[in-house]
């Protein structure tokens, strides 16, 4: 076992496990076990090697500990809703109290983390440097200001935009932290692209300013037209994102027809072909970067797991395998959760001769095996089959239960949906679409109740079953909205919210388009598997949403008010600032969006996302403050339309592509094929995403009543399959997107080589 001072990643020579004390063994057992850990979930966390400092990593690791991480830093962010200006005020001294306690919960886990990973690894580590000097900061903050509070002079909490840091550099969030490194490695390849576009853009500004700058020329408020270099540019920035097109265009277009070709010119040059060159620069270096870090994960994994293997193996005949008991004991450590067939089944795919030991290369493929979601389907008798065999199975019965298999009764559903939907938007006040509503709802009870009658009830009803209950709630919710429309037409109650409700509810039926379309569920489920990738990008946008929110707060607080056109007040047109009138902001009737507290600055920041008329949001800003406020929305812009959306966009493209697709990984297909050699499968056909038995998908079927029989007698007992495209970490579907650009099996590179793939070097060393 290595000593106190060892760190992981260096090789462990050991005795026979006959020769092993009990400890001993536990340790390495633990040692092993945080290594294939690390490989499972792609963590690069370096750590010491010592049974203390693995007790430690372990618990660091355990999922309570990342609860509590992120639960404190929430917090941390959310301290922004009441603290002024605030949503919710609450007192100095509550929020003060709060952060410091986020603070020193952020300091514990920084510690923690010390702990267990070599100090000089520790200290070199950016992310580490981040958060301390982060809680430092913040601290001289929270003195400085409340100091101040306490003269009554108003301070700037500029500490608060340094928060969304906690929720990026712990280890955590890497998947955060990785989708920043590969966008700031990108940015020295945008960069000249975006000098180039400035460059167009400023020639054409200097165009504008020589032809219209001198003809006297109007807007619609009567300001000057391009007659300031500035103006000019700014006006033309925007015409890019087309938000004041055609306004802008207009006083010289009414001028002379002619100089409408100026502006057709640049949108062509500067919308269409600068934006979409924009798309191919940014999102290809950033694959590129992304596509590196990948392949760095993919080979760090293997030497992680060839690590794991050089401590648990001994020597049997010729070559070096891990014993069965020990991997069984391993597989257990990493993943308590597993149930005894699954682990059986693991084994079955690793020990493939059943010698009762795991030789290496199948001992390499265990992490990725973890990732990979395989349902275990109890098959069980239906209770009528059990309490009443011979009714269940008289001819009758198994002619209704074909009925309902067959793809024809998935097609009459199709069209009876279609119809509602035409009687939907009807009048309602007919009598007769009133009782065609009870006509609808009575035969969307009747299938699912024939459904039951066909299909285990527990099984429709599975954990899994996400397509069924979501079936079986919208026709309760259907039902629901019924009686209630029904109660309040014969009571003649008038209340329209609940009107709204319930009109909501009717038109949710509709949604079960969804799920009776085999292409729409597969495209939904597919959204959903890709999901944990959308939240990265998600978690993206909310750093930059709130660093950029409290900067507008600090900035524009204050500046505009909303208040009611009703009250009579002068100050209503103008949102509370003389600065706004007659201008498009106050005549726009935008007062609402401001900054005055962080959920008005998130949704003015949603708009200034989606482009429109976001000139007009920038103009009245630099009214009540000065012009180079615009520089404040033009940054957003460039960083989050052109940048961030750009790279989502392309990203969420390319990995639904590969979530859709129907190739398995190999691994999958290793899986997929003991699975069928051991007798234990069920197809996709057989079984709808978890649990569902007695061929639910009705499409597929169209067998014989006698067929239908032999096949209910034939699948009783546990059974196998794989979880369609059920990634359990984003990691396994980036892996997947790159998979056929990473070496084979046998061929993997060199060290320096392995390190040569990252833009950051890791010391091997010093990391796991």
């Amino acid at each position: 076992m290595p000593g106190n001072s060892r760190a992981a990643g260096t090789h462990h020579s050991r005795p026979s496990s006959s020769e092993e004390p009990p400890d001993l063994e536990d340790q390495e057992l633990l040692l092993a076990a945080a290594y294939v850990s690390d490989a499972q979930y792609n963590r690069n966390v370096p750590f010491e090697t010592s049974p203390q400092a693995i007790r430690l990593y372990h618990f660091y690791n355990h999922w309570t500990m990342r609860a509590a991480t992120y639960f404190f830093i929430w917090v941390n962010l959310a301290l922004a809703l009441f603290e002024e200006p605030a949503v919710f005020p609450l007192p100095f001294l509550v929020t003060s109290i709060a952060e410091v306690l986020c603070l020193t919960a952020f300091f514990g886990r920084l510690v923690h983390f010390a702990k267990v990973t070599p100090q000089k690894v520790f200290w070199k580590d950016t992310k580490n440097i981040c958060v301390m000097v982060t809680i430092v900061l913040t601290l001289i903050d929270l003195v400085i200001y409340g100091s101040l509070e306490a003269v009554n002079i108003r301070g700037v909490r500029w500490s608060r935009a340094l928060r969304p840091v906690f929720l990026i550099n712990f280890p955590e969030s890497r998947q955060i932290r990785r989708t920043f490194r590969s966008i700031r490695n990108t940015l020295p390849d945008i960069l000249y692209v975006f000098l180039l576009f400035l460059f167009s853009m400023m020639i054409f500004s200097l165009m504008a300013l020589k032809l219209f700058g001198d003809r006297d020329l109007r807007t619609v408020e009567g300001s000057p037209y391009f007659t300031n270099i500035l103006d000019i540019a700014f006006e033309l920035y925007v015409l890019v994102t087309t938000a004041n097109s055609p306004d802008v265009m207009m006083p010289a277009y009414e001028l002379n027809w002619w100089y409408s070709l100026y502006f057709i010119t640049y949108i062509i040059i500067n919308t269409y072909i600068f934006m979409s060159v924009f798309l191919a620069v940014i999102y290809n270096n950033y694959r590129k970067h992304l596509k590196n870090e990948i392949h760095t994960l993919a080979y760090l994994k293997h030497h992680k797991m060839t690590e794991a293997f050089n401590i648990l193996k001994v020597k049997v005949g010729t070559e070096f395998v891990v014993k069965e008991a020990r991997w069984r004991r391993l597989v257990k450590v990493v993943a308590p959760d597993v149930s005894s067939s699954h682990l059986e089944l693991l084994l079955r795919i690793s020990d493939e001769g059943q010698k009762g030991h795991v030789d290496k290369v199948n001992f390499l493929r265990l992490a990725d095996l973890l990732n990979i979601r395989v349902v275990a389907i109890n098959i069980k008798k239906h209770p009528l089959e059990t309490w009443m065999p011979r009714v269940y199975q008289s001819s009758t019965s198994l002619l209704v239960q074909k009925m309902v298999q067959h793809r024809i009764f998935v097609w009459v559903y199709d069209v009876i949906i279609l119809i509602n939907a035409i009687f939907i938007a009807l009048d309602e006040k007919d009598s007769l679409i009133s009782y065609a509503e009870w006509l609808f709802l009575s035969l969307y009870i009747i299938e699912i109740l024939l459904k039951l009658y066909t299909y285990e009830p527990s099984a429709y009803f599975g954990r899994k079953q996400f397509w069924n209950w979501f079936d079986t709630l919208i026709i309760i919710a259907a039902l629901l909205a019924t009686v209630a429309n029904t109660t309040i037409q014969a009571r003649k109650y008038n209340s329209q919210q609940v009107l709204d409700i319930v009109l909501i509810l009717r038109i949710l039926r509709l949604l079960r388009v969804i799920v009776s379309i085999q292409r729409f569920r597969v495209i939904v489920t597919t959204l959903i598997n890709i999901g944990p990738t959308m939240l990265t990008f998600g978690g993206l946008v909310l750093v930059v949403y709130y660093a950029f929110a409290i900067i507008g707060m600090e900035v524009f607080h204050g500046k505009i008010h909303f208040l009611d056109p009703g009250s009579g007040s002068p100050d209503a047109l103008v949102c509370g600032n003389p600065a706004l009138k007659d201008s498009a902001f106050a005549q726009g009737r935008y007062c609402k969006n401001n900054f005055n507290d962080l959920a008005s600055s998130l949704i003015l920041l949603t708009e200034l996302t989606v482009v429109n008329q976001w000139h007009i949001l920038a103009d009245g800003f630099a009214l009540v403050t000065h012009q180079a406020a615009k520089l404040y929305f033009i940054g957003f812009h460039v960083v989050v339309v052109i940048l961030i959306v750009n790279i989502f966009i392309a990203f969420i493209l390319e990995a639904f592509f590969v979530a859709y697709s129907l190739e398995k990984s190999e691994v999958e297909t290793a899986i997929e094929k003991k699975i069928q050699e051991l007798g234990v499968g069920v197809q996709e056909e057989e079984v709808q995403d978890g649990g569902l038995i007695d061929n639910m998908d009705a499409k597929d079927s169209g067998f014989s009543a006698d067929e239908g029989d032999n096949k209910k007698k034939d699948l009783k007992g546990l059974y196998f399959r794989i979880a369609s495209k059920k990634y359990k970490t984003v990691d396994t579907l980036l892996q997947q997107m790159f998979e056929s650009e990473i070496a084979p099996e046998g061929k993997d590179p060199s060290l320096k080589e392995i390190l040569s793939f990252s833009p950051k070097k890791v010391n091997f060393d010093n990391s796991a």
